[in-house]
């Protein structure tokens, strides 16, 4: 069976959740203000900028799916 679009999505977001988590607790572990605060404050950003994308392009999908259907 070929994967759709919609399940590489899904593994894709699965995938940044599991990143962003893992930012989110080194993060923790870091002294505010250093470079690596800093630098993991810029991932979790970048992460949770891709996941509004990927999130957005599967409602677009889904919508497009749903137009198709009627």
């Amino acid at each position: 069976m070929m994967k759709t679009n919609s399940d590489f999505a899904n593994k894709g977001i699965e995938r940044i959740l599991e990143l962003s988590a893992d930012a989110h607790i080194r993060r923790q572990g870091t002294i505010m203000g250093s470079p690596e605060f800093h630098k993991l404050t810029g991932a979790i950003a970048a992460y949770g900028r891709t996941l509004a994308l990927l999130t957005g392009l599967q409602q677009w999908e889904e919508l497009r799916g749903n137009e198709r259907a009627a």
